[in-house]
């Protein structure tokens, strides 16, 4: 069976499409809401930051739930 050649200036398929970036610099945004709009909302940190969250969320429930029924965990 013969192979047909992909057509010219194409790519692979499973290969992502990267889009270039544009510029996002505004001259009057500070540091604090700079490092939020890359580190904290950028979507390709989102899930990292989405995991670190809950990490965190569960670690505190956990600490509540045994502050507030810690007695009932104990055998009398």
């Amino acid at each position: 069976m013969a192979r047909r050649a992909a057509p010219a200036n194409s790519v692979p398929s499973f290969a992502p499409q990267i889009q270039p970036r544009r510029a996002t610099h505004d001259p009057d945004e500070s540091a604090f809401s700079r490092f939020f709009r890359e580190q904290i909302w950028a979507p390709e940190k989102l899930s990292g930051n989405i995991s670190i969250v809950t990490g965190v969320g569960m670690f505190i429930g956990g600490i509540v739930a045994v502050r507030t029924w810690g007695d009932l965990m104990i055998p009398a």
